[in-house]
C-alpha cells in the first residue's frame, strides 16, 4: 500500500462496507432526484431541473462533510453532546410549533427559518437523532443499576417533551420516534413493565389529544388529516389518496427491468416524486430489479450496523450504533412499504435517496456516529499479524 492509499484509508477510517453503501445510495440518489426532478421544474415554471439538481448535489455535499467530520469525533463525546441536543431540540421544537412555516398552505408547522441566513430546517428530525441518543446515554449509565419510577424521570420528561411538540403538527414523525425509542429502551434493557405502561400512556395521550383539538377550529384540521389518509388507505376512494394511486400506477409500469432511467411518467404526476414517493419513480425507471437492490442496499447497511454494535465493547457505543441505524432504516422501510400501498401516507423520506436538507444531514450526521464507533473498534482491535504470532511485538497503531 503506498502513501497515498494510506492516507485515504485514514481519512476515511471505519467500516469500508458502510462507506461502500452509502457511495452506492448517493448515485442511486443523483441519478434518481435527477429525473423527479421534472415534477419541480414543472410546477415552479421558471426554474430548470439544473436548479433542483444543484440544490440536491448541495445538500449531498454538506451532508458529506458532516459525515466526514462526525466520524472523526471520538464517540464517547456524544453522550454529553445530547444531553445539549435535547435542551436545543426543545427550544427549536418550542418555537417551531408556534412560529414555523406551512407547508403548502397547510398549518403543519415543522420547518424553522433560521434568521440571517433564509435556512429552513426540520427540528424535528434532528431532536429524533438527539433523543435516541440521548436514551442510549441514559441506558448506558444505569443499566448496571435497577430501574425505578422515581429515576426514569431523566427518560420520561425529555421523551414526553420532544414527543409531545412533534405530534401536533407531525403524528407520523412523532409515531415512527415514538416506536424506536421503545426499540432503544427494550434492546436496552429496560423494564417491560415501564415500557408497557409507556405504550399505554402514549395512547391515553393521543387520545386525549385528538379529543380535546376535536373541538379547537384552529387544530381540528389535523384530525381530519390524518382520518382522511387513514380512511383512503382502506377505501381507495378519497382525494387523498391520489398520489397512492400514482405510485402504484408508476411501479406496475416498471416491470421487472424498468422504463429505463429517466423515462418516468409519472413522475410528472407525482407531487412528491423527488421525496415521499422518489421509490415508486426508482422502481418505474429500474423495475423490479431496481426496487429489490435498493431494498437489498437498506438490508445490508441494516447488517453492517448491527455487526458494528455487537463487536462495540462499550455498552453506550453498542446501544448507540443501534440506536441511530435502526431509526434511518425503519424510516425507509415504513417510506417503501407507503409507496407499495402498505401503509397509509406518512410524508416521510426515503433515507439518503430522498431530495431534502434536513433528512439527508440527519442521515448522514446519524451515519457518521455509527462510523465513528467503527472507527474506535477499528483502532483497538488487535492487529492480525499479532494474533497470529502472539509472540511478535505489538505495533503501535497510528
Amino acid at each position: 500500500m503506498n502513501n497515498g492509499e494510506k492516507k485515504i484509508k485514514l481519512s476515511f477510517d471505519g467500516d469500508p462496507g458502510i462507506w461502500a453503501l452509502l457511495a452506492l445510495l448517493v448515485i442511486a440518489s443523483f441519478l434518481s432526484v435527477y429525473s423527479a426532478s421534472a415534477n419541480l421544474a414543472f410546477v415552479y415554471g421558471k426554474v430548470s431541473v439544473t436548479y433542483w439538481l444543484k440544490k440536491h448535489l448541495g445538500h449531498l455535499f454538506v451532508g458529506a462533510v458532516l459525515l466526514f467530520i462526525v466520524h472523526k469525533i471520538p464517540y464517547k463525546f456524544f453522550g454529553s453532546l445530547s444531553v445539549l441536543g435535547i435542551i436545543l431540540s426543545i427550544i427549536g421544537l418550542f418555537f417551531t410549533l408556534f412560529m414555523g412555516t406551512e407547508i403548502d398552505g397547510a398549518n403543519a408547522n415543522r420547518w424553522l427559518l433560521l434568521p440571517g441566513v433564509k435556512v429552513k430546517i426540520q427540528t424535528s428530525a434532528f431532536a429524533g437523532l438527539a433523543l435516541l441518543i440521548y436514551l442510549a446515554r441514559c441506558l448506558s449509565k444505569k443499566h448496571a443499576h435497577e430501574w425505578n419510577l422515581k429515576n426514569s424521570w431523566i427518560i420520561y420528561v425529555p421523551m414526553g417533551l420532544v414527543l409531545g411538540m412533534i405530534f401536533p403538527a407531525n403524528f407520523s414523525t412523532a409515531a415512527l420516534l415514538f416506536f424506536s425509542s421503545m426499540m432503544v429502551l427494550f434492546v436496552g434493557k429496560y423494564p417491560l413493565k415501564y415500557i408497557g405502561a409507556m405504550l399505554g400512556g402514549g395512547l391515553v395521550m393521543v387520545l386525549l389529544f385528538v379529543a380535546t383539538v376535536s373541538i379547537m377550529p384552529n387544530m381540528s384540521h389535523r384530525i381530519d388529516t390524518w382520518k382522511s389518509r387513514i380512511e383512503s388507505f382502506f377505501s381507495g376512494e378519497s382525494s387523498e389518496n391520489y398520489q397512492v394511486e400514482k405510485a402504484k400506477m408508476a411501479i406496475s409500469s416498471g416491470g421487472v427491468f424498468g422504463q429505463g432511467p429517466g423515462k418516468s411518467v409519472q413522475k410528472n404526476f407525482l407531487p412528491q416524486s423527488t421525496s415521499d414517493f422518489i421509490y415508486a419513480i426508482i422502481v418505474e425507471e429500474y423495475g423490479m430489479v431496481g426496487g429489490i437492490l435498493t431494498i437489498f442496499l437498506y438490508l445490508l447497511l441494516w447488517v453492517r450496523i448491527i455487526r458494528i454494535s455487537l463487536r462495540t465493547p462499550s455498552y453506550f457505543g453498542s446501544l448507540t450504533a443501534f440506536a441511530a441505524g435502526f431509526a434511518m432504516i425503519f424510516q425507509a422501510f415504513v417510506n417503501m412499504s407507503v409507496a407499495v400501498n402498505l401503509f397509509p401516507v406518512t410524508g416521510q423520506t426515503l433515507p439518503l435517496l430522498s431530495a431534502g436538507g434536513s433528512s439527508i444531514y440527519v442521515s448522514c450526521i446519524a451515519m457518521g456516529i455509527i462510523q465513528s464507533i467503527s472507527r474506535n473498534n477499528r483502532i483497538n482491535e488487535p492487529d492480525e499479524a499479532q494474533e497470529e504470532n502472539p509472540n511478535a511485538e505489538m505495533q503501535p497503531v497510528t
